[in-house]
């Protein structure tokens, strides 16, 4: 209880791998698991579960983990709580009760329902909290109590996890109620979506790129997207979705909806894509144009001369981030080589340094092996940034430069999270076979 009130997880798994009673209550007859579902601990709440809690168990007072946590309204704490197999395991009523709740939450809405449950007037204090690693969720506090505003989530991957198949139509209207693509909602309703794999589901979905609400079609261009990431290889649907996404990137009057069907159309084999992209090249605004120039070559190269055109012309456009995704794309493309360089050597001198840092990244990986671009490499050694050094000093290591020895010493210490690093695993082989040639020519891989 000590280990699952400090919210260390790590610790809670060691207990229960020494034989820990994964129930146990404490002095009140409140259940481990419930103190980590009140503290809105989803690691904890997860290693409990894993190591045997059961989220069903009766409590004193008559609810159960689980109930407390749809009450809570977390949905990645009741995730963690709902346990393997709960249609299995749960009677048809115990799963119409839980149902029930968490539709009582939503349709009430967490302020009504703590005022009904309180009897406290006035206004809740609402704040925006991160629910789990991706996505943020309103917390709303009335009355003394506070809840997550998450119960919209619940129910969706509750009626799921019950293949209770809900409308597609109603469960779109609970994504774009918050219409942005980290609210709970939203991630809830598009993963329930795609992993709804019928033709019926995605005729249904898809029909709303014609909605007039824009956080519609938006819907649509995300769960087209992660549809084809999820399942890639189904040819029927990659095909289906191919036509979908060309007839609609030719539509489209929405700017960032439009860069969103670029984006997923870039993930299909088509030959489609090289007129749908020259088509857009000058578009207004750069959020499309930067989307383009996936559509102009493919595994780096670009099959005709007017695709290397216009990728040229995007190497020379305002936008920092428009030049740079030209560079990346043409990086096969013997023909727009020394084009790229050039801008990229230009790039990793930009003052944002998130481009500076992957301009940095694609000059590394370039196949350019001429001393300007190992000097470019060599004085970014000097960077404050110490992704920026790293990259340098890797691109410095596959050219089998002999400044790479003085890089490393520049790279300094990295810390976690690096242990499995391809530029640092370089980076260790070049040093290896500095030190023993006999570690052969091959230790440095690109």
């Amino acid at each position: 209880m000590a280990a699952v009130r400090a919210g260390d997880a790590e610790a809670v798994r060691a207990l229960l791998d020494k034989g820990a009673d994964p129930d146990v209550s404490d002095a009140n007859g409140v259940s481990a698991l419930c103190v980590a579902v009140a503290a809105y601990d989803a690691s904890v709440a997860e290693a409990l579960v894993e190591g045997g809690a059961n989220p069903d168990q009766v409590l004193p007072d008559g609810t159960t983990p689980l109930r407390r946590a749809i009450d809570g309204g977390s949905p990645a704490v009741f995730s963690a709580a709902l346990g393997k197999e709960p249609r299995l395991r749960l009677p048809e009523s115990a799963r119409e009760r839980l149902l029930a709740l968490a539709r009582s939450w939503y349709e009430t809405g967490a302020a009504e329902e703590l005022r009904r449950r309180t009897g406290a007037s006035g206004s809740a204090v609402t704040v925006r909290v991160q629910d789990d690693e991706n996505d943020w969720v309103d917390q709303v506090s009335l009355g003394g109590l506070a809840v997550r505003a998450g119960h919209g989530a619940i129910l969706t991957s509750l009626e799921w996890a019950f293949r209770v198949l809900t409308p597609v139509d109603e469960l779109i209207a609970r994504a774009v109620g918050r219409p942005d693509e980290r609210h709970v909602n939203w991630s809830a309703v598009l993963w329930t979506l795609v992993e709804r794999r019928s033709f019926e589901t995605w005729s249904a979905v898809v029909a709303h790129r014609h909605h007039s609400a824009p956080a519609h079609r938006r819907f649509v261009a995300d769960y087209v997207r992660t549809r084809a990431l999820v399942h890639w290889g189904s040819s029927y649907y990659a095909k289906k979705e191919s036509e979908l996404l060309a007839a609609w990137a030719a539509e489209e009057t929405d700017s960032e909806i439009l860069a969103k069907v670029l984006d997923s159309f870039t993930t299909y084999v088509d030959t489609g894509k090289e007129s749908i992209g020259l088509r857009h090249a000058h578009h207004p605004d750069p959020r499309v144009r930067r989307e383009v120039p996936y559509t102009l070559a493919w595994e780096g190269v670009c099959r005709s001369a007017e695709a290397r055109s216009a990728l040229r012309g995007l190497m020379r456009d305002p936008d920092a981030e428009v030049r740079l995704r030209a560079c990346a794309a043409g990086t096969g493309d013997d023909d727009l080589l020394p084009d790229i360089i050039q801008a990229l050597l230009l790039l990793a001198e930009a003052p944002d340094p998130e481009v500076r840092r992957e301009a940095v990244r694609v000059l590394a990986g370039s196949r350019d092996r001429t001393p300007a671009v190992a000097d470019a490499l060599a004085a970014l050694l000097g960077e404050d940034d110490r992704l920026v050094r790293l990259e340098a000093a890797y691109g410095l290591a596959v050219r089998e430069d002999p400044r790479t020895e003085e890089a490393i010493e520049r790279v300094g210490p990295l810390g976690a999270g690096f242990d499995h690093d391809h530029r640092v695993s370089a980076l260790w082989r070049w040093r290896r076979r500095s030190e023993d040639p006999s570690a052969g020519s091959n230790a440095v891989e690109r």
